[in-house]
């Protein structure tokens, strides 16, 4: 791996010195580049995102002073959904009220308490602050990728320095120059005081001071300051920050730690920051730099696209402060909970039916499983609380989770037809299955990823039932996230989304059985599949379900679900299989955007670029980046251009929609899901100079390549675990020169590698 890194750093500087034969309006590598802004954001979801998974910060300005917004990504209020009585209130009673027309009652029942209740939910830490004043006027602020260093500098020639650690639970500022003392404030967030809170809704969020906490404790000493705050049922978190001054200069460092019932689970603020300080910030800076300088060499892309490139590395930072193995998963804003007085829009949770989903989706490509194996890690964890609501729920055997859920992954109740949907453990275990076939580690395989999708496969198998045709169905079905939350939202027969994901799961669950020799579970498997119906299909393509067309435009794409992300349906699968991904996306784009959110114009960039329109998925992820993002990349759902791409022009931030654009430039760039590796599938016409590096494929292969001049030039793999390539020829009828014997079986090359071994392929010129 050493050296496949050293390959990577070394292509990236083959690419960026390529970047000088781009248009001159090109703007420099963003990897190397900083993002810049002329002055402090005035709102938090504006600010600049710092974080490691477990701690985050957002620096901008409120009332005049410089504000870091701290956050730790295990601060919640966990108390229970008492609403949820799974013995008197199960699937089978909400089979029966929607069968008795008494749906109300089911809203009534599980879906109002998540709209008006404030808890659980995740809760914000504090805040802290500088008084400003005397700096004078801002010049500029800064965010350096490669370091992940946030600088502020004002024309006084005063700078601030920040970042938090990537792997350390502290935060570091640092301000030089300073003429006139300045020192930190904590600001607690306000939990209490005011007048009476009233109920507002969960996309905008509920007012803190609902949650009924005590007021917080601050304390002050010697060059530093603590903020402790008690939450619901003993849980208490504690802020600290830690600071030396001189002459012209003022140095700290900031944790959060957080307590359960008396058990301190981590170490505490207070310690964390006096270690810190005894060590020194260039000890933590330079540790810092290291990881994140490991992390930018797994991969890069070079673009003749500058908003769509920029776009790109301010969505893989963001991966690389939100995602590690050991904290908890990607939720709805990771560690940058809003600071506003409000609770984050729609708690902050844990959304299943497309939220978590979408956010791993630049892992596999982009090289970065160790980060994506923090999520597998968290649903294994709680794999006895899914295991316990699929039996009190649904009263059957297996696995199901619930769709949306607490950091400990209990029931959060909601709209039902997603919040306990049926099939939501068979798209999460779609990424087990991408991290089998991405790493290719029989370990994983046996000991994680088969046991998750057959326990899946046992649960739908018994709660399916017969239909009058003697297909299998589910009692009901529903397609995240149609009709809203209305009766209607749940059909009687099979939704193409859940269908797909049932499809998907016996035919993973058939493939993984046989790989380990599991010959007769591999057979049952397949005769379940066998069972179950097809899709709804009509000259729309693929539609909702059975007698459901798509009738109007609308944000989630979940009957596409057969297509991307799940590849059951392949446009190099037959003219059959082409036909109705053609009919499904012009359905899509005839109907229009006005219902969409900005990660429905990700997902549609992944679709497209699937089907191999390279202009298409280009003008989908252009739109998403200039349209539905703040200054500061944030995706915030609704369409912030006026330029009336959708009807929504709301502003609740949520990160699905960033990592699902991540996607979709790799899906332009290379595809592997059917087991072919398949180099620059959807490139604009006029896109005549790209490269990558690094790129992970199925089968765990890392592919580097050029494109020059519209052309293939050089791809160079790796064979991580060793194998059999199989790649469309990439070089068409041009002729190439490969380091290793090979196979050329029509336009497929087959190149037969042992583990860790490299080959390079060069086009040959006329000239040669």
């Amino acid at each position: 791996m050493k050296d496949c890194k050293n390959y990577c750093l070394a292509l990236f500087g083959i690419i960026a010195t390529a970047a000088c034969s781009l248009k001159e309006q090109q703007e420099p590598v963003p990897y190397y580049m900083a993002r810049s802004f002329p002055d402090l954001a005035l709102t938090w979801d504006e600010g600049i995102p710092l974080g490691n998974a477990m701690l985050g910060a957002l620096v901008w300005q409120k009332d005049g002073k410089l504000r870091l917004s701290l956050d730790r990504a295990d601060l919640w209020d966990l108390r229970s959904m008492e609403n949820l009585n799974f013995e008197k209130y199960d699937f089978d009673w909400v089979v029966n009220r929607w069968n008795s027309n008494e749906y109300g009652e089911v809203q009534r029942q599980f879906d109002l308490p998540y709209d008006t209740l404030a808890g659980p939910s995740k809760i914000p830490g504090a805040a802290l602050e500088f008084d400003i004043a005397a700096l004078g006027e801002v010049e500029k602020v800064k965010l350096d990728l490669k370091k992940a260093i946030c600088t502020v500098k004002w024309k006084s020639g005063v700078i601030l320095r920040t970042f938090v650690h990537a792997t350390e639970p502290v935060g570091w500022y640092q301000f030089e120059n300073l003429k006139t003392p300045i020192s930190p404030t904590i600001v607690p967030p306000p939990y209490v005081g005011g007048s009476d809170a009233g109920v507002d809704n969960p996309v905008t969020g509920q007012d803190l001071r609902r949650l009924g906490y005590p007021a917080g404790a601050l304390s002050r000493g010697d060059n530093n300051m603590t903020y402790e705050q008690e939450g619901w049922d003993g849980f208490r978190f504690e802020v600290n920050t830690r600071w030396t001054e001189t002459a012209n200069q003022l140095q700290g460092s900031w944790s959060i730690s957080s307590a359960k019932n008396g058990r301190e689970d981590n170490a505490k603020a207070t310690q964390v920051t006096t270690t810190a300080l005894e060590k020194g910030m260039e000890n933590y800076q330079n540790s810092h730099l290291n990881w994140w300088e490991d992390f930018w060499s797994q991969s890069a892309i070079l673009l003749p696209d500058s908003l769509l490139q920029n776009q790109y590395y301010m969505e893989m930072y963001k991966l690389g402060a939100a995602a590690r193995q050991g904290a908890p998963p990607i939720s709805l804003q990771s560690v940058w909970t809003a600071d506003n007085g409000k609770l984050p829009p729609w708690k902050g949770d844990f959304h299943h039916d497309l939220n978590t989903q979408l956010s791993y989706w630049p892992t596999y490509t982009g090289n970065h499983l160790a980060l994506e194996q923090g999520f597998i890690d968290w649903l294994n964890q709680h794999k006895p609380t899914f295991k316990k609501y699929t039996s009190a729920y649904f009263e059957t055997e297996g696995l199901n989770v619930p769709g949306v859920t607490t950091l400990e992954g209990d029931p959060m109740g909601g709209w039902i037809q997603y919040a306990f949907g049926p099939t939501v453990s068979a798209w999460l275990g779609h990424h087990f299955y991408l991290h089998w076939r991405y790493s290719m580690d029989r370990e994983f395989l046996e000991n994680e990823a088969y046991p998750w999708i057959r326990e899946v496969a046992i649960f739908l198998d018994e709660i399916s039932i017969m239909d009058a045709n003697g297909n299998r169905k589910l009692p009901l079905s529903s397609s995240p996230e149609i009709h809203n939350n209305e009766a209607r939202a749940w059909f009687d027969q099979m939704s193409n989304y859940d269908l797909a994901l049932v499809r998907w799961t016996f035919t993973a669950a058939a493939e993984l059985a046989k790989e380990l020799d599991l010959t007769k579970e591999a057979e049952e498997w397949a005769n379940t599949l066998n069972e179950w119906p097809e899709y709804a299909i009509d000259e729309t393509g693929l539609m909702v379900a059975p007698g459901e067309p798509l009738r109007e435009s609308h944000r989630h794409f979940s009957q596409i679900m057969a297509i991307h992300p799940l590849g059951l349906i392949d446009i190099r699968d037959g003219d059959a299989d082409k036909e109705i991904i053609e009919n499904t996306i012009s359905h899509l784009d005839e109907l229009g955007s006005s219902g969409w959110t900005g990660y429905s114009f990700a997902w549609l960039g992944n679709l497209k670029a699937r089907a191999g329109d390279g202009e298409g998925a280009a003008k989908a992820l252009q739109d998403f980046a200039s349209s539905f993002v703040l200054p500061n990349s944030f995706h915030v759902n609704g369409d912030q251009s006026g330029t009336g791409k959708s009807n929504f022009t709301y502003r609740p931030f949520t990160l699905e929609g960033n990592f699902a654009f991540a996607a979709g430039i790799q899906e332009m760039l290379i595809q592997s899901h059917t087991g072919l590796v398949r180099l620059f599938p959807a490139i604009p016409a006029d896109w005549q100079d790209i490269s990558f590096s690094s790129l992970r494929t199925q089968g765990a292969f890392l592919v580097s390549a050029t494109w020059v001049n519209g052309n293939v030039d050089r791809v160079e793999i790796t064979a991580e675990k060793g194998g059999t390539l199989r790649m469309e020829n990439p070089f068409e009828k041009a002729a190439f020169t490969a380091g290793k014997a090979y196979q050329l079986d029509g336009s497929i090359i087959q190149i037969q590698l042992n583990e860790a071994e490299q080959v390079t392929l060069t086009r040959q010129n006329e000239a040669d």
